[in-house]
């Protein structure tokens, strides 16, 4: 506990925290030199992990009881964030999926999602990012899925807030990597995590195959953030995939602006 004392990394804050990804998040990140804020809806299950990790690594953690869903209660956590300059990290983990069809899921259901998936983990980047640019010090590790690049595998909806949690990431990458803020998505796949039986399909359910432990995951995770990866994919075993993936994403840039239509868009005549 010594050792891990002397070594501090600032503040991380983890949302979602009290199950699942994000409570291993916390305990790995405070072993390796944070100090924590940990943010859930659960205040009794964050106080008693809390208490845990503070015995386990001996760091200082601040539980915060909030629902991101509610506009007045993710606003106050904004403000906290802006208001406290030791914070160097913000994991955004907290997120709510189904697997549920588009055409029998709720609307109001999916407006909750997205309000979670999107607007609040924007938020809080734009609450933090400004003071991790002034003190040229900062990271975001944004918890996206798979879908996020393969969104006919699960509901449209979920896959399309993983899409913008992907997009948002590289485009934050493009504009603060030399700001001295290092920015990271990750794509999980079936992860055993209370996410699955939360959305009607229990993992045991699942292929056990395609299923990762939570565990394997965030630490696989964390091994590419400290190789500096953007996107970390950790079920993809062969990498060239992702890199050729990339690279033809990349060439096609420079040509999706003309003015003119494609060749193919042509008038056709009717005659």
């Amino acid at each position: 506990m010594t050792q891990q004392k002397e070594i501090h990394r600032g503040t991380a804050v983890v949302t979602g925290a009290s199950t699942g990804m994000g409570a291993l998040y916390a305990g790995r990140l405070a072993r390796m030199g944070y100090d924590l804020i940990m943010v859930a809806r659960n205040h009794n299950r964050l106080n008693q992990l809390a208490e845990h990790i503070t015995t386990d690594s001996g760091r200082s953690v601040e539980v915060v009881a909030a629902d991101l869903g509610d506009a007045a209660q993710l606003a106050a956590l904004e403000e906290k964030l802006r208001q406290d300059a030791s914070i160097t990290l913000l994991v955004n983990n907290a997120g709510i999926g189904t697997h549920t069809p588009l055409l029998q899921s709720n609307a109001e259901q999916m407006t909750a999602m997205i309000n979670l998936n999107v607007t609040a983990l924007t938020r809080l980047t734009y609450a933090v990012v400004p003071g991790f640019v002034a003190r040229g010090r900062g990271a975001i590790i944004n918890i996206a899925s798979i879908v996020s690049i393969a969104p006919e595998l699960l509901n449209g909806v979920y896959g399309g807030s993983k899409a913008y949690v992907l997009a948002f990431s590289q485009s934050l990458h493009h504009e603060l990597a030399d700001k001295g803020v290092q920015v990271q998505a990750v794509l999980p796949g079936a992860t055993a995590t209370p996410f699955w039986d939360n959305g009607g399909l229990p993992v045991s359910q699942l292929d056990p195959k395609i299923v990762m432990s939570a565990q394997e995951m965030v630490d696989a995770a964390l091994t590419g953030f400290a190789r500096g990866e953007l996107i970390t994919i950790p079920s993809l075993q062969n990498e060239k995939l992702w890199r050729d993936y990339e690279q033809a994403r990349q060439a096609m840039i420079p040509h999706l602006g003309s003015d003119a239509p494609a060749e193919r868009y042509q008038p056709v005549s009717l005659h």
